[in-house]
């Protein structure tokens, strides 16, 4: 945070900010719709309670023919655990190696075998999976989409924001995208899912339901007034954030189009960069679909082989460049996946893993910075 914003929670906090309220968190949840063009958003206090929160969700609303999940290979690990612990049957299908999003011909082929119910479609480090296709496979079979979207805000579509396509979609605001307090959003257009989301949120209680709703449940079940806010409607822990990371949210999306604008002109110079110093061609550069816009957080460098990645990546520490590695890896060669179902080795996914690396793309950065950056990894494999 910069010294500003911390004076203004500061003021806010010496103010007699009412901190068991929701004021906050509403009034975040009512921006963030506006903003993401879905029609009801609901705050947590996490990604990993987001992810969770839409399949514990679509799993008791009962509204599934099976409880078999597509999850892509290059996925935050939440997505794969809260399969798991919500007793899932999880089907791993490979990346591709355009976009780093899900494999279409290899999803269709999954799709055909195995008729799954739920699809978690992971957008990768700011790029657009190809939607219209992903689409149109779910529709003819049969599949809800529940869309990770944490790592690709501001990211478009078709003049739509990623986000705005599965019954539900989970937006994380942490430091690794908007440089914030570390809640997220689970959103959606369903209203009867929009309730039971904060239902679950919540603790099983129904008290942020809408005061129409609340009382129809209540009266169902002899509950009064009185005695509502101790009664628990589901079996759930409670994932609601504080209403300090809303005020602190609030603030940072007034800085949100910016920051996004800048991240797309830093992404198209970090191209136009290695194009013009990589004359062999030796760094992958991402592809991205038709009428996509993007903006990636970092910019991903996908190496030819281990020995060019372990080259360029003690140069940029020797330099003092953030480097590191892809932060959604290959999930089926992950321990907590190995300890219950064995290894599940994907292709392309293990390249990434293998060969590849990010480096930063803040919106602070300059032509310089990014020109610095590209020498850098260069240099580094002459």
């Amino acid at each position: 945070m910069k010294k500003e914003e911390i004076e203004k929670l500061a003021i806010w906090l010496e103010n007699g900010a009412k901190l068991n309220s929701t004021e906050e968190t509403e009034n975040l949840e009512d921006k963030w719709s506006n903003w993401s063009g879905r029609k009801h958003s609901v705050f947590v206090n996490s990604l990993s309670s987001a992810n969770f929160l839409m399949l514990n969700a679509i799993s008791k609303l009962e509204i599934l023919k099976n409880k078999k999940v597509v999850v892509s290979s290059l996925s935050h690990p939440s997505s794969m655990s809260s399969v798991i612990e919500l007793g899932f049957e999880p089907l791993i299908c490979d990346c591709n190696l355009s976009s780093l999003s899900i494999d279409v011909s290899q999803l269709e082929s999954i799709f055909q075998y195995h008729k799954p119910s739920v699809l978690i479609l992971t957008s990768v480090l700011g790029f657009s999976p190809d939607i219209d296709k992903i689409v149109e496979l779910c529709e003819k079979h049969g599949v809800e989409i529940l869309e990770d979207n944490t790592q690709s805000v501001g990211t478009e579509f078709n003049g739509k924001m990623l986000g705005e396509t599965g019954l539900m979609s989970a937006h994380a605001i942490s430091p690794d995208t908007l440089n914030v307090s570390g809640g997220a959003f689970v959103c959606t257009d369903n209203e009867r899912v929009y309730n039971f989301l904060k239902t679950l949120r919540d603790g099983g209680s129904i008290e942020n339901m809408g005061e129409v709703n609340r009382d129809d449940i209540n009266r169902k079940w002899g509950v009064s007034d009185f005695d509502s806010p101790s009664v628990r409607h589901e079996s759930s822990s409670t994932f609601a954030a504080t209403e300090i990371q809303a005020f602190i949210d609030l603030q940072k999306m007034l800085k949100l189009d910016g920051d996004i604008e800048k991240r797309n002109e830093n992404f198209y110079h970090f191209l136009d960069t290695i194009k013009s110093y990589d004359r062999k061609k030796r760094i992958w550069t991402p592809t991205e679909n038709k009428n996509s816009y993007s903006s990636p957080f970092r910019y991903p460098m996908i190496f030819q082989n281990k020995k060019d990645r372990e080259s360029a990546v003690k140069a940029l520490a020797e330099a003092k460049i953030e480097v590191g590695p892809l932060t959604y890896r290959s999930i089926g060669t992950q321990p907590f996946f190995i300890k219950k179902y064995g290894r599940h080795e994907t292709m392309n996914a293990t390249t990434v893993d293998d060969c590849g690396i990010y480096v930063p793309n803040h919106p602070s950065m300059e032509k310089e910075d990014i020109e610095f950056i590209c020498k850098t990894v260069i240099d580094s494999l002459k």
